[in-house]
């Protein structure tokens, strides 16, 4: 089993991270109005995961806001999803308090099953490592970032750089 730390304490994973090039594994997440969203819902767009802790953290707050303010670059051939295990209406209000409106958020809160099949649940708080994958418009997984320290950012030059790849 995987282990990623939270301010120096080691957390396992559960599930296996996806392989880069192998197709994304499927998903069912919840958007703001509680409705389902399938990886199938974004086909024929390449797809970025910003999956995070927690919306209402300071880390998580100031990584989703830089994605809003990127996604403006990344054009219409890209939809960009945070996705935590908040519940959608947490996400709708801090979204709204935040300003965010390029970034959707998709909530795991019912059934963890994302994080199980993205190998990034933390079982032991029922949360989301922070981690990064960008889904090509084909469905296969073209990048994956596992932050190793929960309480850190990702590298957001190694993002964008697999995005422009992605969408060549």
């Amino acid at each position: 089993m995987k282990t990623v730390t939270m301010q120096g304490n080691a957390l396992e994973l559960e599930g296996c991270l996806p392989q880069v090039g192998a197709p994304a594994p499927d998903f069912t997440l919840a958007n703001n109005a509680l409705q389902p969203v399938t990886l199938a819902d974004f086909a024929g767009k390449v797809l970025v995961l910003v999956v995070v802790p927690s919306l209402d953290t300071p880390v998580c707050d100031m990584e989703v806001r830089r994605f809003n303010k990127e996604a403006a670059a990344c054009g219409d051939m890209v939809r960009i999803a945070a996705v935590s295990c908040d519940l959608p209406f947490a996400q709708a209000r801090w979204c709204g308090a935040a300003g965010v409106q390029a970034v959707s958020s998709l909530s795991d809160y019912k059934t963890v099953e994302f994080g199980r099949a993205y190998g990034v649940l933390l079982p032991a708080l029922r949360l989301l490592a922070r981690a990064i994958f960008v889904i090509g418009a084909d469905g296969v997984l073209r990048y994956s970032q596992l932050v190793p320290e929960v309480t850190h950012e990702p590298d957001y030059d190694a993002v964008l750089a697999a995005i422009k790849e992605a969408t060549a």
